[in-house]
């Protein structure tokens, strides 16, 4: 009789499971439906174009297997895209976070008036890519820029910052640094502020200097926070696209064609859909590979409260 009501009961609670499984389906459908429309789908169409020579208007034309990717890696085009895109990351992510940083420390100490200046350094998040970029575009102008011109005022020589190979990508990654100061800074701020207060004092009472509190305190316990930065920073680095198409189009030289661009390009100027395609698949395994290896080797130094 006992093993009976024990089989009854694990019954009506595999029903009451499933049910609440069911409900918490229901909940899910909205957002299921929306990845499903805007991200699985492109994403596994993408790879499926991948392997077919695709012309214009997306119509397969014959399948080529691997044939993309071999051409890919053939192209001296993508390797410098590729060697770009890496190059702009390590412009762009240590400087943003420095900067950020660097703020964020700045506007966390209660002086009078520092409203004021939370409210300027955060000021960049409400602008769009494209403001941001045709403001910049006229601070790098040749002879109407506001820089060259303070140049000229001081002796110097006019720079090509946006007409140079050797400079348009460091350029470009001063106009996206500059971008992302305002939402990092926010996210950086909040952690801060969230410190205890409790620890500095004790360190006061120990001694313990600004910079000492900084860097045995802050930054130690503001961790978790730079790890996310840093991982948001990264992936909006492999991803940028704007600035890139309003400040220089990918040139001179192909010096600022990042991998996104160049898909661009690929895409829908040259209308070779498959191979823009391939690209496409290699920056998401490339960014796959980044978020990886920082989750594994990042990590380690993160101290969680």
């Amino acid at each position: 009789m006992g093993v009976v009501k024990k089989e009854v009961n694990v019954k009506k609670q595999r029903k009451k499971e499933v049910k609440l499984f069911g409900v918490g389906m229901l909940y899910l459908l909205p957002a299921i439906i929306l990845l499903s429309v805007f991200l699985f789908y492109p994403m596994f169409k993408t790879l499926y174009f991948s392997f077919f020579e695709v012309q214009g208007g997306g119509t397969v034309e014959r399948f080529v297997g691997f044939e993309n990717y071999i051409s890919l890696f053939k192209s001296s085009e993508f390797k410098e895209s590729l060697k770009a895109t890496f190059l702009f990351v390590l412009y762009v992510v240590p400087g943003e976070i420095i900067v950020s940083l660097f703020l964020a420390v700045i506007a966390s100490e209660k002086m009078k008036g520092m409203g004021f200046f939370r409210t300027i350094f955060s000021s960049t998040l409400g602008v769009s890519v494209a403001a941001g970029a045709t403001i910049f575009l006229f601070i790098f102008h040749p002879s109407l820029g506001a820089i060259n011109n303070v140049l000229g005022f001081l002796g110097f020589g006019p720079i090509e910052w946006l007409t140079s190979s050797k400079i348009a990508l460091i350029s470009v990654a001063i106009t996206t640094i500059w971008m992302h100061i305002g939402i990092n800074f926010i996210i950086l701020l909040g952690g801060i502020q969230n410190i205890p207060e409790e620890m500095y004092e004790s360190a006061k009472i120990d001694g313990a200097g600004y910079f000492s509190r900084l860097f045995k305190i802050t930054i130690p316990m503001l961790s978790p926070v730079l790890f996310f930065v840093s991982m948001i920073a990264i992936i909006g680095s492999f991803q940028t696209f704007g600035q890139i198409d309003l400040l220089t189009g990918g040139g001179p030289d192909n010096s600022t064609n990042l991998i996104v661009y160049s898909i661009y390009k690929q895409a829908f100027s040259y209308g070779h859909f498959g191979f823009a395609s391939a690209q496409a698949i290699i920056l998401f395994f490339i960014i796959l590979l980044a978020t990886i290896v920082q989750f594994r080797f990042g990590e380690r130094k993160v101290h969680y409260q």
